[in-house]
């Protein structure tokens, strides 16, 4: 009984299997039977459509990925600033734009903002704000340099050059982080100095306001820093005065592109992107952020009866004279002396005679025996409040 069950269930040993060769004569294709219909015929057109039970067509529905929000990172030095309402304005800003919540990043005495700002890029922010010195300011435009991400400056510290240079509001910090979100954006040039060292090594590192050689670095490196918390700038007379006692000339060689080498003994030679100092002065009057050269000024004073001179062409000439067509007349007519001599070019090529004291935007950065500037015209984006005038700039 097992065995004609089994029997009647499995294969017959006498069937053959179906031959393909056979099934695909004569062409050498294995047809399906008629009974069994395609899945398409030939004259049918058209695309695959949703449609509603009734049967008629219903529009697709939109499966786009939502767009990322917005965000914005903010990179403080914690001394300079009041971080707990700072850091609410951001949000607070952020949030009634519609944007994410914001990034936080402070600075530190190892790094002064370029390595966290870079960090923040790597987040895909859409917006960077910095607040604090000229030099949190200096690092934070390095790192952003060139990479299309708008930057807001909201003044804090002492200095604040950059900030006085292109007219923003010193005292309302409001008014700056609203115009990350909403402000005008206005492309700034960037300096960038490549130092050499005595011992042959060299770094590079980006100036937005000015760096300098000789004497004004030395004034820098002169200042206390507990007497620049106490007073601001006027910090930099005392240093100034140090600095005086001990200044000695020093041969340099410079070229700028396109023009002739230049040998000359000089206290100083400074190559700025920006001409306003604080408290009104005007070292480079023609100076602008945005017209794609740097302005080179070299102090050659013979004596002291020289630093009189370089203090009535800063501090007279550029500063008051200038304001007033009478003023500038009598400038006209004014034989030129060699005490201070301006150039403009996208770069500047200089060797000392011997390693001398380097700042930039008001940083010590050591010595250097030779200085290559060079130009990112347009390398920051910077954002202004809405409407703010830039004619001036």
């Amino acid at each position: 009984m097992a065995n004609g069950s089994g029997d009647s269930h499995g294969a017959s040993p006498e069937r053959e299997l179906p031959d393909p060769a056979r099934a695909a004569e004569p062409d050498d294709v294995i047809r399906e039977p008629e009974d069994v219909h395609p899945d398409t015929a030939d004259a049918e057109t058209g695309s695959a459509r949703r449609v509603e039970s009734s049967g008629e067509s219903a529009p697709l529905p939109d499966r786009s990925p939502e767009p990322a929000q917005r965000r914005a990172a903010l990179v403080y030095n914690p001394i300079k600033v009041d971080q707990e309402q700072l850091r609410a304005s951001v949000e607070r800003h952020s949030r009634e734009a519609g944007w994410a919540e914001p990034l936080f990043y402070e600075t530190t005495v190892d790094d002064l903002g370029d390595d966290v700002t870079r960090q923040a890029l790597k987040e895909d922010v859409d917006a960077v704000l910095v607040a604090g010195g000229d030099g949190t300011v200096r690092a934070v435009s390095e790192a952003v340099c060139g990479s299309g991400v708008p930057l807001t400056i909201v003044p804090s510290g002492t200095g604040n050059l950059l900030a006085r240079n292109l007219f923003l509001p010193l005292s309302n910090p409001d008014t700056m982080i609203q115009a990350t979100f909403d402000g005008d954006r206005l492309p700034l040039d960037v300096g960038f100095a490549a130092l050499q060292r005595a011992d042959g090594t060299t770094v590079e590192h980006a100036f937005v306001v000015m760096g300098g050689m000789g004497l004004d670095a030395a004034m820098i490196a002169n200042t206390s820093g507990d007497l620049k918390k106490k007073v601001g700038w006027i910090a930099y007379v005392d240093g100034a005065a140090r600095s005086l006692a001990k200044a000695t000339p020093f041969r340099i060689m410079y070229q700028i592109p396109g023009r002739r080498l230049h040998s000359s003994r000089v206290q100083s030679i400074l190559v700025a992107n920006c001409g306003s100092l604080p408290a009104g002065l005007e070292l480079i009057p023609e100076a602008s952020v945005t017209d794609g050269e740097l302005d080179v000024v070299i102090f050659a004073p013979k004596n002291f009866f020289g630093w009189f001179l370089v203090w009535r062409r800063v501090a007279w000439d550029n500063s008051f004279l200038r304001r007033f067509r009478a003023g500038r007349q009598v400038l006209s007519l004014r034989t030129r002396d060699s005490t201070v001599i301006y150039s403009r070019g996208q770069g500047i090529e200089l060797q000392a005679e011997s390693a001398q004291a380097v700042q930039l935007d008001g940083d010590e950065f050591g010595e250097a025996t030779r200085i290559r500037v060079r130009l990112v015209a347009g390398g920051i984006i910077a954002a202004l409040p809405k409407g703010h005038d830039t004619s001036r700039l």
